[in-house]
């Protein structure tokens, strides 16, 4: 096989990249990430520069991993900024680094695709070939190192035993039981804490609120002008600039895209208050992104979570992954579920380093996982 690599996934076009991914991971969809960088989201300048590898045998593209030279580690959700400080302190540039990532998105789902006609015996070996192109490829550029962020466990165990570090993380998520409406859910919680839910939904109804899901084809290029508007609001709020996407991004993702996505929007007299954006595959639902223009009691609950949550019930999703962190999600009956990511630092001392601190860092998520597992508001098993 041979490993090239490409400066945009234009590259390939959408019918290959696509043909390559599957395109039900809505993140590794072609449009997606051409939204990215046609919106000047993914480049140089905002220190996601692409750089992907795709692997061609008999000159047709068969597989593919996303790739990024970072200058920063912004937009990533696994967090290494002591890492970067140790390499500082030592007198060494931690940045340019390579990560196989989703920009701006900690999702689970594939790193490396593969056309369908290759075996899985074939895959497992193409794991090892991308690897050392990675490898080849950091050392080409000057990079202090590759991370692999937010891979399915498989791959992440893989890369293991070929000797990449692997870290453990923890989020939050919702899984469908066979539920057939949302009181079958609710029916699970103990008395108090079914009461308290039922309780924060009626606060959103009792403020004028009305809630309405919107599928991507009825959501109407306004709307998308719109939502930018409170996605720019709302990260303004939260960490005083305007957040990592604008306009185009969001108009361009509902030109292209409209078929992977979902929004629930609040409405009072009339008047769009607030919104938060879903992606969706065959079998997952993905919160990404919330947005408002005034604070509302239990708003961002019933949005983000509890419209998510019916709505993955109505299309007999298996699971509904809204985002980050987020203890509060906790009582809402989302359930703590292992993240991984996976490390190579060029530096031998400090690849040693790494995976000291990974495996004394594992004990500790560990035991967070099982104290919030605990707080579940699950009726106890006898």
């Amino acid at each position: 096989m041979q490993i090239k690599t490409i400066d945009s996934v234009t590259a390939l076009g959408c019918e290959q990249w696509n043909g390559i991914t599957g395109g039900d991971y809505p993140f590794l969809r072609y449009e997606f990430l051409h939204a990215l960088e046609t919106s000047g989201a993914t480049d140089t300048d905002t220190g996601w520069q692409p750089i992907h590898l795709v692997g061609y045998e008999d000159g047709q593209a068969v597989a593919l991993m996303p790739v990024f030279i970072k200058s920063h580690s912004y937009g990533e959700y696994v967090f290494d900024w002591s890492w970067a400080d140790a390499f500082h302190r030592a007198g060494m540039a931690y940045y340019p680094k390579l990560i196989s990532a989703i920009p701006f998105t900690p999702a689970t789902g594939p790193r490396l695709c593969f056309s369908a006609h290759l075996s899985p015996e074939r895959q497992t070996e193409l794991v090892t070939q991308f690897s050392q192109a990675m490898i080849q490829l950091a050392k080409q550029l000057g990079a202090s190192s590759w991370h692999c962020l937010f891979p399915q466990p498989a791959m992440s165990q893989q890369l293991q035993q070929m000797g990449f570090s692997r870290r453990q993380g923890c989020q939050f998520h919702w899984f469908n039981e066979g539920f057939t409406q949302f009181d079958d859910f609710l029916s699970k919680f103990s008395s108090r804490k079914r009461k308290n839910l039922r309780k924060e939904r009626q606060k959103v109804t009792q403020q004028g609120i009305t809630l309405k899901r919107v599928e991507g084809p009825d959501i109407s290029a306004d709307d998308w002008r719109q939502f930018n508007r409170f996605y720019q609001l709302t990260y303004l709020k939260r960490s005083g600039h305007e957040g990592y996407l604008n306009d185009r991004f969001f108009t361009t993702l509902g030109r292209d895209m409209a078929d992977a996505l979902m929004r629930a929007q609040a409405h009072v007299e009339g008047e769009l208050v607030a919104a938060a954006l879903f992606f969706k595959s065959n079998s997952h639902l993905y919160g990404r992104y919330w947005g408002c223009t005034a604070e509302f009691d239990g708003l961002h609950f019933e949005a983000c979570y509890y419209q998510g949550i019916e709505y993955a019930i109505e299309q007999n999703l298996q699971c509904f992954d809204p985002g980050a962190q987020g203890e509060h999600k906790i009582q809402r009956g989302f359930t703590p579920t292992e993240t991984w990511s996976n490390h190579w630092m060029a530096d031998s001392r400090f690849h040693a380093a790494v995976e000291d601190f990974t495996q004394r860092e594992q004990p500790s998520i560990v035991a967070y996982m099982e104290d919030a597992a605990r707080l579940l508001p699950f009726k106890q098993e006898p």
